[in-house]
């Protein structure tokens, strides 16, 4: 078979996270401001899991490889006991409530369904072993995502089984100089999916110094990834020189809210669209990029006169889904929050609608109580390139149908509270209850036993 008709095969699958049955807001990120100004506020965990899952539906009815990614089993008791909260569990929910409230809502926090941040992500075209390269992001920079990476590895080797096909690494050292943030700081950009790629890690500073990223440090907000964090993970997936490129993220974007460098910049295909202020060194990152790039880089900018800093972070413009079209064209999916603003909604029509690129659609989805955490259409899912072969090895029913979809809003419908304040998150039947539903959703989807209290 040609290389060219290999190429075919391969198709980008976007595994969004299920939004989780303690959706709450907690206000728990530091950095994120939709996070933080929301922070108390009454969620719904069932409007939530059904909107994601309204997306998922869409996408795939439009002709897109739609996955499914669990969500975590929270609240995390067994994180708790860590902590030195002992008893029962209604006991230890209690005392936790009364002494650590803020532990307590770390605890419970469903941010998992940011799959975005799950890992890293490198596809078999690019790896030199042939192999899909998976390594979980260690999110060691919030306590409350450091809690994720143990059990994602055992979602993602679970899904992805096959030791032929695929690679699963360790997550790093969760220390501050390996903070990993995993795909929301990594930009895969190339011709079609299966051809040869060159990676875009974007990082916010350099732990150990002694080169460019300490030129120029955020003030207000931490800068999350180190450089340190996205070279390891490279190194595991065997990537060569000529297939990477590192750039350091603007700091002054972190300052007004940047946490991540999808908050800022979203690339598909040659297509690497992004604000003025997304990267420190723009230029340089745009050579480095047409140096290795097989396909001619097409950069769609979007200057800070149409779009300021705060305006982007408000609407999460570059927080969106960009996908490819069999016709060559690509469709941009953003946030409702987009057509709120004017100067937003105008710069979509003025700089990518209009613009000499292959964007030749936007279409808005509703993910409101995403976004009031601080997550977009981008946050919400981890892409993943796989040929035919690799999609037809997968394990489970972890890729969206029309009856898969229709058993999960079943599901969500009978364990999902439409109501949770952060006061409701002691409440023990809660937890019952979410045992009870990730029991079932782990015998839907057909992944086996992921959760620690399936593991005895």
């Amino acid at each position: 078979m040609s290389e060219a008709m290999n190429a075919a095969d391969y198709r980008e699958v976007n595994f969004d996270g299920l939004v989780g049955p303690t959706h709450n807001y907690s206000g728990l990120a530091h950095g994120n401001v939709a996070s933080m100004s929301h922070g108390g506020l009454v969620s719904n965990p069932r409007e939530a899991a059904l909107q994601g899952l309204v997306k998922m539906k869409a996408l795939m009815d439009a002709g897109y490889a739609q996955g499914v990614l669990p969500p975590q089993q929270r609240p995390d008791l067994g994180a708790l006991r860590s902590l030195g909260f002992t008893g029962s569990n209604r006991e230890v929910l209690a005392r936790a409530a009364s002494e650590a409230p803020q532990v307590l809502r770390a605890v419970c926090s469903a941010s998992s369904m940011w799959t975005a941040n799950a890992g890293t992500v490198t596809p078999s075209r690019d790896a030199p072993d042939g192999r899909v390269h998976f390594t979980p992001a260690n999110l060691q920079s919030s306590f409350h995502r450091f809690l994720e990476p143990e059990t994602t590895a055992r979602v993602l080797a679970s899904i992805f089984r096959d030791e032929s096909r695929f690679a699963h690494h360790p997550a790093l050292p969760a220390t501050p100089a390996f903070s990993d943030e995993g795909a929301a700081n990594h930009t895969r950009l190339c011709g079609d999916h299966g051809e040869p790629g060159v990676h875009l890690y974007v990082y916010g500073r350099q732990a150990f110094g002694g080169g460019p990223g300490e030129r120029r440090a955020p003030k207000r907000f931490p800068a999350r990834q180190t450089l340190e964090a996205s070279q390891a993970v490279a190194r595991q997936h065997g990537l060569d020189e000529a297939q990477m490129v590192f750039a350091q993220q603007h700091p002054d974007a972190i300052d007004a809210g940047v946490f991540h460098n999808d908050v800022i910049a979203v690339g598909n295909g040659p297509v690497l669209l992004y604000h003025a202020m997304a990267f420190l060194d723009e230029q340089g990152t745009l050579d480095a990029l047409r140096a290795k790039m097989v396909t001619p880089l097409i950069p769609v900018r979007v200057p800070s006169e149409a779009v300021s800093l705060d305006d982007a972070v408000a609407s999460y413009l570059f927080n969106s889904q960009l996908l490819s079209n069999p016709d060559g064209s690509m469709t941009l999916v953003v946030p409702g929050e987009c057509q709120e603003r004017e100067s937003v909604w105008r710069a979509i029509q003025d700089h990518l609608l209009a613009g000499h690129n292959p964007i030749g659609e936007v279409i808005v989805k509703d993910v409101k109580q995403s976004m009031r955490n601080g997550g977009g259409p981008a946050c919400l899912r981890l892409r993943v390139v796989l040929s035919a072969a690799e999609r037809t090895s997968l394990t489970g029913r972890v890729l969206l149908t029309d009856g898969l979809y229709s058993e999960l809003t079943a599901w969500v419908e009978r364990h999902y509270r439409d109501r949770l304040a952060p006061d409701d998150l002691a409440d023990p039947q809660l937890a019952d209850e979410t045992l009870t539903a990730l029991d079932e959703l782990t015998r839907l989807l057909e992944i086996g036993s992921v959760y620690p209290f399936q593991l005895g």
